[in-house]
């Protein structure tokens, strides 16, 4: 259980640090003039928007493990809300 108790904050974090390394790689290119730079200043921007359209299916492709045991860690999470939910109606009913 205690890999998958911070599947979410691992897998936030791993797409976080996968977006930085595709953001210095688009840099770099830039820097080296394989990329052309944007007009007016709006370089860094550009920049950025490159690196999130790369990070995007490497992160669907390289973090699929990370992805799935977030999606148990919050499956499990709204299994657990819903019988709790489901509980407290069943005691508001007996109550009457």
């Amino acid at each position: 259980m205690s890999s998958q108790k911070f599947a979410s904050l691992r897998y936030t974090g791993m797409r976080i640090g996968l977006l930085i390394v595709c953001f210095a790689v688009v840099w770099v290119l830039c820097a080296v003039h394989v990329i052309p730079l944007a007009v007016r200043g709006s370089n860094l921007v550009w920049m950025v928007l490159v690196a999130l359209i790369i990070s995007a299916p490497l992160s669907y492709v390289l973090l699929r493990k990370q992805r799935d045991a977030m999606s148990e860690q919050i499956v499990g999470r709204v299994d657990r809300a819903k019988e709790a939910l489901a509980a407290n109606a069943a005691q508001e009913d007996h109550v009457v």
